[in-house]
């Protein structure tokens, strides 16, 4: 019997509901999904890591200015993107992240790069971008990843103290536009990666879960991998990602329990979210707590499940 091969990804969770999507866009959301998945799948098919897998599968959502990462990452309060990812290893527990970088086209291969060719686990703002330029890191001019639907968010909010995690309450579209992959490979390796623009209106260098390993990103081929979206200081606290790998490792407890446990139960009250998982055998969760979460998944040839509400 063939080993099996599994990958999930996720392009945010929130208050998505059918009456504020267009069906024009829900198909776009869905084409993006779908490419996704069938880009890391391809990989895994072919025999590649489940680490150079799932940064391919993120970078394709990078690239979409659907999503908050990348291409669509928001604004700061200075007008500016910062951006964070980071990507692990389940096999030897080795990752990779990056916080707060500008002018990066795809982060999340910086961050596969800090990994592969560094000592170090994180770097941020203008030492990760000297370290991309020394590895040949592809960038971007800022117009690359103006925005108009983001712009407008950021004028909301522009010149005062608040913030908000991607869309705002008054347009009915709160949306935490984390992107994310997690795959098994054919050796019976995990790995996650985790990308994202962060806040609109964002200030003094904030940042997030999705740069924080054990917390928004975690890999370990005893249990999970896990690539978390949602409003990341309420993960940070709760250390989501790890924790649902440690309820695994110490309870015995199965991927979708543990997974669901965490997001319903024991993660903070205040914070929604979701978690997309995959364990060592191949099974995926993808819980959240919020109205919606983008997703999609495929294991080995089955027909890949994309889908956006509840």
């Amino acid at each position: 019997m063939s080993r099996p091969i599994s990958i999930a990804v996720h392009g945010g969770a929130g208050t998505i509901l059918p009456e504020l999507l267009t069906p024009a866009l829900e198909k776009e959301y869905k084409h993006h999904l779908q490419l996704a998945i069938d880009t890391g799948h391809q990989l895994l098919s072919s025999g590649e890591s489940a680490l150079v897998a799932a940064a391919a599968a993120v970078s394709v959502l990078e690239d979409c200015e659907l999503f908050n990462a990348g291409k669509g990452s928001v604004f700061t309060a200075e007008g500016q993107h910062e951006m964070d990812a980071a990507i692990m290893c389940g096999k030897t527990l080795e990752a990779g992240s990056v916080a707060a970088v500008t002018g990066i086209k795809n982060p999340i291969q910086l961050a596969h790069r800090v990994l592969t060719h560094s000592e170090h686990v994180m770097l941020i703002g203008k030492g990760a971008e000297q370290f991309a330029k020394e590895h040949g890191l592809k960038f971007e001019n800022p117009e690359y990843f103006f925005n108009q639907y983001r712009y407008d968010q950021w004028q909301q909010l522009k010149g005062t103290k608040k913030f908000q995690l991607d869309h705002s309450e008054a347009i009915r579209d709160r949306k935490h536009g984390t992107v994310g992959a997690v795959c098994l490979d054919l050796q019976g390796n995990l790995a996650a990666a985790t990308s994202t623009g962060g806040m609109t209106n964002k200030q003094y260098g904030r940042v997030g879960d999705s740069a924080l390993i054990g917390v928004g990103n975690y890999a370990n081929n005893k249990t999970c991998a896990v690539s978390c979206t949602g409003s990341g200081e309420f993960f940070i606290r709760s250390v989501v990602a790890y924790d649902i790998s440690a309820l695994m490792e110490h309870t015995g407890m199965s991927l979708e329990k543990a997974a669901e446990k965490v997001i319903h139960q024991r993660m903070l009250q205040e914070g929604d979210g979701g978690v997309i998982a995959v364990d060592r055998f191949g099974n995926i969760a993808m819980p959240f707590n919020s109205a919606g979460m983008y997703r999609a998944a495929k294991k080995n040839n089955e027909p890949t499940f994309v889908a956006i509400y509840k």
